[in-house]
């Protein structure tokens, strides 16, 4: 892979949608044209981005830039997380099989509810009055 190579991949959760550019480097996330530490504030979430890097075995072997849009903060490290886990598919087939392992190829489909008509929400009721 020549040094110019730029990999793309797009990833999405609950509403959240992330595009992801990895480029060789030396590690450096930027996300927004934000720093990593700064735009994503717990180390939990910290490491779940990290995560496709550590099982692909590839620490600080990108440079990734992300823009991310929709959702909170969880649902767009998730988005990240799974752009980046694509990506590092584009760059080498053979590391499909442990990230799949790792379940990061698998798009979480869970979506908010919707709110039903008569109703304060999506499965509550009002209070039920016997008089």
């Amino acid at each position: 892979m020549s040094e110019a190579t730029i990999l793309s991949a797009t990833g999405r959760r609950k509403t959240a949608v992330a595009r992801v550019w990895l480029t060789e480097g030396s590690g450096k996330i930027t996300i927004n044209k934000r720093n990593f530490e700064d735009y994503v504030g717990t180390v939990t979430l910290q490491n779940l981005i990290l995560e496709p890097f550590q099982h692909a075995k590839l620490v600080n072997k990108y440079d990734v830039k992300v823009v991310s849009s929709g959702g909170g903060i969880n649902g767009q490290v998730g988005a990240i997380r799974l752009g980046i886990a694509r990506a590092l598919c584009q760059h080498d087939p053979e590391l499909r099989g442990p990230l799949k392992e790792a379940g990061l190829l698998r798009r979480d489909p869970r979506q908010k509810e919707r709110k039903k008509f008569g109703q304060p929400g999506a499965r509550k009721r009002f209070q039920f009055s016997k008089r």
